[in-house]
């Protein structure tokens, strides 16, 4: 066989059987033309046609080009669809499944460090799941015989509204008020207190094991961390690893808030009796604190598919 029939071999042999006739008498005429224009033009004819297959390229691409088969996992007219879509699923679903996962796993009295592995490792997987099975429908329908798909046609009316700066400084300026206070209220809960034990020293409103733990420490770092997220969405221009490490703080913080007020990891017992609280005015203050923890994750759920349209 000729270079020229094992190229056409190459080519036909991934082309439905129906075609091959018709593309192998239009592929060996192409190939006789350009090689009889070089040969024609001085050269050697085993240079020429060696030269005119290598113009050609791969017999798969070919193929490919031919069968109108694409080469491309997610192709140009479905990437922005597919990337908006899987970047909302992971904005909504994650902190959903990360809440969830964290209630139950404390409603059956797990520790704090079991509730918070549990929680990020059931996100890790869904994470995994929404990426694998986003993925594959949009290859299905890439390569969905005789369609064109379009899923969404885009419009001016499409056009993000320009953000109004001013606003979005004051919501850095309270956030920031917020995390100081927030920050500096436990912090000096151990030294200044409403409640003095026989020695005349303070007895702190939370509990000693918050610090013996170092959990409070790790509980402000996040605050913090989500604060630094802020200020990289005011100062720089928004984009996916921002919302997503924004949206990561704000829910490991959550999380780590759910695990301790389900576990009755927050007050401390001793300024309880000291003041003399009920066990209901204890329990509401647990159930203030899941509540807003849960509240907290919604609002960045909705923060986050925001962003992500308007992104």
């Amino acid at each position: 066989m000729t270079l020229t029939d094992r190229y056409v071999d190459a080519t036909l042999r991934r082309l439905p059987a129906r075609q091959r006739p018709d593309i192998e008498r239009e592929l060996r005429a192409s190939i006789a033309d350009a090689v009889d224009d070089r040969v024609d033009g001085g050269t050697d004819p085993s240079a020429a046609e060696l030269a005119v297959l290598t113009e050609l390229g791969d017999p798969q691409r070919l193929a490919a080009g031919y069968a109108d088969r694409p080469l491309h996992l997610i192709g140009p007219a479905l990437f922005l669809d597919y990337t908006r879509l899987l970047a909302t699923l992971l904005a909504t679903v994650l902190p959903a499944v990360a809440a969830i996962v964290a209630l139950v796993r404390a409603m059956d009295d797990a520790d704090a460090g079991t509730v918070v592995a549990d929680a990020f490792g059931a996100t890790f997987t869904a994470a995994i799941h929404i990426g694998f099975w986003t993925t594959l429908l949009f290859a299905f329908i890439e390569r969905f015989p005789g369609q064109h798909w379009v899923i969404n046609t885009w419009t001016p009316d499409a056009l993000p509204e320009p953000p109004s700066r001013r606003l979005r400084y004051t919501e850095l300026v309270l956030e920031t008020a917020a995390t100081a206070l927030f920050s500096a209220f436990i912090l000096l809960t151990p030294v200044v207190s409403t409640e003095k034990d026989a020695d005349g020293d303070p007895i702190g409103l939370l509990s000693p094991w918050l610090w013996d733990t170092g959990v409070v420490y790790g509980l402000i770092a996040l605050v913090v961390v989500a604060l630094g997220f802020s200020f990289a969405r005011y100062y720089g221009r928004w984009n996916v690893p921002i919302a997503i490490g924004g949206a990561l703080a704000t829910i490991a913080c959550s999380i780590l808030l759910i695990a301790l007020g389900a576990n009755d990891r927050i007050l401390n017992p001793e300024f309880i009796a000291a003041a003399g609280w009920s066990d209901d005015a204890n329990r509401w203050v647990y159930i203030g604190v899941i509540v807003a923890a849960v509240s907290t994750l919604a609002h960045s759920v909705t923060e986050a598919v925001k962003q992500v349209r308007k992104g």
